[in-house]
């Protein structure tokens, strides 16, 4: 019987493995980066192993150190979490040679169906081998790992070569396997996946489907089960051909096998081999705890002949500090405050006051919501996510909600390119106008007008604010009867409360203030000084960094002086395990060129000058 468990990941999926362990008294290690030293993961178990270093290729990555580990602190098995190590059939090996207990598949298993590009071949499926126009558009993929790295749609042939060599650097980071393969594109389809669950003794559950077609950058954002509107044919295929390749390859444990569909038709992708993010929402339907069975099988314990009834409908968001607006940006900083209503589950890596860093992926939480029926989920996590309080650096949040409220979700109508289509309106400004006259009030509590009262009107105070990218001022004044406003009567207004009657009638503003940054219900102000300090000028055409990271690449013989054309690519940034691309701004000349491989550079850092040609 396991009784101590080393988990070799990080952040919420640790902090959600472990969760579960203490439930069923099971002691757990959590390991490090120098970066995550104070991570609410290392803090939650009940023992933690330093790995020296921040990177994930000499930590996170690191088998042997992990292994090293879990012997150091008296583990008896290992649990991979997903990501990292989770689908490497030599860390698997590893584990088991150290006498450890591995809590997933067989590493047979996982070599046959990790890569894709092998799985494929399996069922007997080719990736593309020569590319044609006639071929396009095409999917280039990483052979190992998941979670959108790696991962690049090609439009135009001029393109493939740039794009293979990205997807080439961008997953040898993440997975520490630079494999790349190359696949159609299929447009407008649903992506639509099947939990298994399979034990020693032969039996092997389909737990129903999810659908996850709602992705930024091939990521799954929002996730739901049952896959809704699936015919009962369409059903009924894809949770055979899911059991159908697990028995193909003699899985234990739990995984996923995931689908394209199309009409009627489903295209097989992969199967992932490890546990998913989005597997609460499998577990919200059929009451179960996958993390827990994943123990049981790895004991030896048998399941049922059957799997659990579904019931109901579940749906999860994804909450990621990142700029949906801004090319999906990563942020980084502290995290003042995350709270969401209780009748929804919160699976989060972070508490009050972390940091976070620059290092790992972008997500904060996930919030799932269970209901009788989809439309009772989907408006249950709108509600929740509308509500939550979120106090620190830029997230989704309002993304996620208007995903949900959005007609073609609600109407199940959804597919892979819903936010190719929809993005710029769902991130359209709408802070609440009230925001900073709130904040203003606020702000203003305690104080009163110097020297005694005078049966005279006050001037009007102003503070100024910063809301949604626009400068905006609030005004107010002390009269007779205390804080007055124009056009707005004053109810109540204390450092953390005001309430508003606009027109007869009241609205409550809830306000917290950290440093400058000031958060009125749901709208992030911040707040402008009376006399602003002068700012640095940057001369037209100048390239900033969008967001903290590292300069991993610039384009090849780019030097001062070189001409260059609107949209080309001149460098490459890597923040949270994605690389993002900084492109010319407009036809002209590369003036100046700052930046280097290997370069760490915050948000504002100039990188470039492009001079555009008059």
């Amino acid at each position: 019987m396991i009784t101590s468990v080393l988990v070799a990941n990080r952040g919420e999926i640790a902090c959600r493995v472990v969760r579960t362990c203490r439930e069923a008294g099971i002691r757990t290690v959590a390991v490090h980066s120098d970066a995550d030293a104070h991570a609410l993961h290392a803090r939650v178990a009940d023992t933690a192993v330093r790995l020296p270093g921040s990177a994930p290729a000499d930590t996170y990555l690191r088998g042997d150190l992990i292994v090293k580990a879990a012997l150091a602190a008296g583990a008896d098995a290992v649990h991979p979490g997903y990501g990292f190590l989770s689908e490497n059939a030599g860390f698997a090996r590893a584990v088991r040679d150290a006498g450890l207990v591995w809590i997933g598949p067989p590493p047979e298993a996982i070599e046959a169906m990790a890569s894709k590009t092998r799985a494929k071949e399996l069922l007997g499926i080719e990736p593309l081998r020569e590319v044609t126009e006639a071929d396009l558009p095409v999917l280039v993929k990483a052979a190992a790992g998941g979670g959108g790295r790696g991962m690049r749609v090609v439009r135009h042939l001029a393109d493939l070569d740039a794009e293979l060599a990205a997807a080439r650097a961008e997953a040898a980071s993440a997975f520490g396997d630079g494999e790349v393969f190359v696949e159609p594109y299929v447009e407008g389809g649903r992506h639509v996946e099947v939990q298994v669950l399979a034990d020693t003794h032969g039996t092997v559950w389909a737990l129903g489907t999810r659908d996850c077609s709602l992705q930024r950058r091939h990521q799954k954002v929002i996730e739901e089960a049952p896959a809704p509107g699936l015919s009962a044919a369409l059903d009924e295929e894809v949770r055979a051909l899911a059991v159908r390749a697990a028995r193909a390859v003699g899985y234990v444990g739990a995984g996923t096998v995931e689908f394209l569909v199309a009409g009627e038709q489903a295209h097989f992708l992969e199967m992932n081999t490890r546990l998913q993010v989005e597997h609460p929402v499998t577990e919200a339907v059929f009451g179960v705890d996958l993390v827990a069975e994943q123990i049981r099988v790895a004991e030896g314990h048998a399941l049922a002949d059957d799997p659990p009834r579904a019931r109901g409908h579940a749906v999860e968001a994804r909450l990621y500090a990142e700029d949906p607006a801004r090319d999906w940006a990563p942020q980084t900083g502290r995290l003042h405050r995350l709270a969401v209503p209780d009748a929804v589950r919160l699976d989060t890596g972070y508490a009050d006051g972390d940091e976070i860093g620059v290092h790992y992926d972008p997500m904060l939480a996930k919030v799932v919501a269970h209901a009788p029926t989809r439309a009772e989920a989907i408006r249950k996590l709108a509600a929740a996510l509308d509500r939550a309080v979120i106090h620190g650096p830029v997230t989704n949040r309002d993304l996620l909600v208007r995903s949900l409220r959005h007609p073609e979700f609600t109407a199940a109508r959804m597919d892979t390119g819903f936010y190719d289509r929809h993005l710029p309106g769902l991130t359209e400004p709408a802070p609440d106008p009230l925001a900073p006259l709130a904040a203003a009030l606020a702000d203003a509590h305690g104080r009163s007008r110097f020297g005694g009262w005078r049966n005279v009107p006050s001037q009007p105070q102003t503070k100024r604010y910063l809301m949604a990218g626009e400068e905006h001022e609030a005004r107010y004044r002390h009269g007779g009867k205390g804080l007055e406003a124009d056009g707005v009567r004053v109810v109540h207004a204390d450092a953390r409360l005001v309430i508003l009657d606009v027109e007869g009638v009241r609205r409550k503003y809830e306000v917290a203030r950290h440093g400058d940054q000031v958060y009125v219900n749901t709208t992030a102000l911040t707040a402008l000084p009376r006399f602003p300090d002068p700012t640095t000028q940057h001369a037209p055409g100048s390239l900033l960094a969008p967001m903290p990271g590292i300069v991993v690449r610039v384009a090849d013989g780019l030097t001062a002086g070189a001409p260059v054309k609107a949209g080309e690519p001149l460098l490459w940034l890597e923040a949270m395990k994605m690389q993002h691309k900084i492109t010319a701004p407009a036809t002209g000349t590369l003036t100046e060129l700052h930046a280097a491989p290997g370069q760490q550079v915050e948000p504002g850092t100039l990188l470039a000058v492009v001079t555009e040609t008059p």
